[in-house]
């Protein structure tokens, strides 16, 4: 399809649906510090980052820059069990204007408290004092994360706790299920668990201060470092409870594309010198992770992973509770996360089936946290990105469309491989795509459910499918680094669930009932039903693949009490029907 469909459009546009735009679910400002965005915008103005492009007029870019600057403003407090808000504000406050303050529980209260200037930090900083403890020696690495000791705890000892502690991890599968069963639509379902689902503002500011905690580490060798999040926590499509995948940025150092100076005499720094980029990033990963180990306050379970074709420092963070993964230099999976932030921001319904695709995937263990032959989020991202670009009329636009909008200042090729794709949304025309996402979770199961695996490759650039041009059981072209599969890790025993359980859902999802609420009180039905355990969890070598059978004992209980209540019910022979339309 030519790139002429996506045409440029210059003029405002908002999500479709009942979700509220990706801005305000992912990096909204609060109005608070309204004076301090507008200097930040100014900041960011004048400075361009390292591929030359300025962040002014890039969302994903401009407000990385806000929320890393909200956090260079924040400190993050454990604070006694009982404590009293206002009492504890009013402490605070003699240090300057507080913009916002909330608290959560991992390893105890802990407050994130942000201030309006950045100099009360260093207010607060000065009146905080080193530990004395006896028997045990302190390093004094001094951070932005404090505790707050009591001077006479009887003082508040008749004060009751004023505190609301909010969620930072998701809910329980089971009470989701229960959550998703009152809603009156599969759309409304759809919705209901992206909102329930996504990360919330305060675990957004969260994120970004623990990024801003591991800068202030690494700034101790590299001080003009900057310290950047990608991935799930800035893609939008980030689950509450998802990893931190963070990379140290040491491009922006002054010094490195500086002309020499006119007159007889240049002077350079001396530096040591190594093999390969890969050599120089393995040595700075291993001192900054040795810092991390020794001198991080909080920072447990330290691993230096430096082999690894992405050589990383794996750690987690008690005091957030995140699981934290630290890279250098990885500048094209923060453009990975850039291209997802925007298919997402395209139309709320990306979104949706994105978070709903990869929530059924879990329940069912086609992904996993651990490492293996799973299919991956990314991988699942993907797909359903590729499936929305073959809906008629498009839902989405293909990379190369994006590509054929960007201007001058988008232009971006990294380590050899073209990385560019137009930043403003307002270029992208909307699409004339009225489906519901009830159509488009049943096409979604029964596109993959009947996809020839065994032959195509799954092309998120062309938007269409292409011979495969290896043996790998799935294959997803990474959008960038073309040459590479995403997906090269999942066998065939993963890939076979997959396919077996979307038919499966395909099924259920075209019983009479299953789109629509069964009473009161019933059971799940919807997508709830498709999220309930499935009993055939693990897929060994060996055995047998049982074919037209429900994909759990439950849902088949289901499905009988279905046909006992409707005996005019379709498909009454107990056989899936799918459409032989060709994808």
């Amino acid at each position: 399809m030519a790139a002429s469909l996506w045409m440029c459009r210059l003029r405002p546009r908002g999500l479709k649906g009942p979700l509220k735009s990706i801005d305000n679910l992912c990096f909204k400002s609060q109005s608070k510090h309204s004076s301090s965005s507008v200097l930040v915008k100014s900041e960011i103005a004048q400075r361009k980052d390292q591929t030359g492009t300025t962040a002014e007029g890039n969302p994903f870019y401009v407000l990385q820059e806000e929320r890393l600057e909200q956090a260079e403003r924040s400190v993050l407090i454990n604070c006694p069990p009982k404590i009293n808000e206002k009492k504890l504000l009013k402490h605070l406050s003699s240090h300057g204007e507080i913009n916002t303050c909330f608290f959560y529980e991992s390893f105890g209260t802990y407050a994130v408290v942000e201030f309006s200037k950045k100099e009360s930090i260093a207010s607060l900083q000065e009146g905080t004092i080193i530990p004395s403890i006896q028997h045990e020696a302190t390093v004094p690495f001094k951070s932005r994360l404090v505790s707050l000791k009591l001077n006479n705890p009887g003082d508040l000892s008749s004060v009751p706790s004023s505190i609301q502690c909010l969620r930072q991890s998701a809910i329980p599968i089971n009470e989701l299920v229960q959550r998703l069963s009152g809603a009156d639509t599969i759309d409304q379902q759809l919705y209901k668990l992206t909102e329930t689902y996504q990360l919330t503002e305060d675990n957004v500011r969260l994120r970004f201060l623990v990024c801003s905690l591991l800068k202030d580490i690494a700034a101790a060798y590299f001080p003009e470092c900057t310290v950047k999040l990608f991935g799930s926590s800035v893609n939008g499509f980030g689950k509450l409870g998802c990893d931190l995948d963070m990379f140290l940025d040491l491009d922006g150092i002054s010094g490195r594309k500086s002309k020499k100076t006119a007159g007889p005499f240049t002077l350079e720094y001396q530096m040591k010198r190594v093999s390969s980029e890969r050599a120089a990033t393995q040595k700075i990963l291993s001192v900054i992770g040795e810092c991390i180990d020794q001198f991080g306050p909080g920072c447990v379970g330290v691993q230096k992973i430096l082999n690894a074709r992405c050589p990383l420092v794996r750690f987690a963070h008690q005091p957030s509770g995140f699981q934290c993964d630290l890279t250098a230099n990885n500048r094209i999976a923060i453009k990975s996360s850039e291209l997802l932030y925007l298919y997402g921001s395209l139309d709320a319904r990306v979104r949706a089936l994105v978070f709903t695709v990869r929530c059924w995937a879990r329940a069912h263990a086609i992904t996993s946290s651990i490492p293996g032959a799973w299919i991956t989020n990314f991988s699942l991202t993907m797909m359903v990105i590729f499936f929305l670009q073959k809906r008629d009329p498009p839902i989405i636009p293909t990379l190369d469309q994006l590509k054929g909008l960007a201007g001058p200042t988008d232009k971006q090729l990294i380590e050899g491989h073209d990385c560019t794709f137009v930043s403003n949304i307002n270029r992208i025309n909307t699409t004339e795509n009225t489906e519901t996402l009830e159509q488009l979770l049943k096409e979604f199961f029964e596109f993959y459910g009947n996809f020839s695996f065994s032959k195509m490759s799954i092309n998120i650039r062309k938007g269409k499918e292409q011979s495969k041009p290896d043996v790998s059981p799935l294959h997803i072209q990474n959008p960038f680094e073309q040459p590479l599969n995403v997906s090269k890790n999942v066998n065939q025993t993963q890939l076979e669930r997959f396919v077996s359980l979307a038919r499966d859902s395909a099924w259920i999802l075209q019983q009479d009932g299953m789109s629509h609420p069964l009473g009161a009180g019933a059971q799940p039905w919807g997508l709830a039903a498709l999220l309930l355990p499935s009993a055939s969890q693990t897929g060994g070598k060996g055995k047998k693949r049982r074919k037209r059978e429900p994909a759990s004992e439950r849902i088949k209980s289901l499905l009988e009490s279905l046909k006992n209540n409707k005996p005019n019910s379709a498909n009454g022979n107990g056989k899936r029907n799918f459409s032989t339309q060709s994808h």
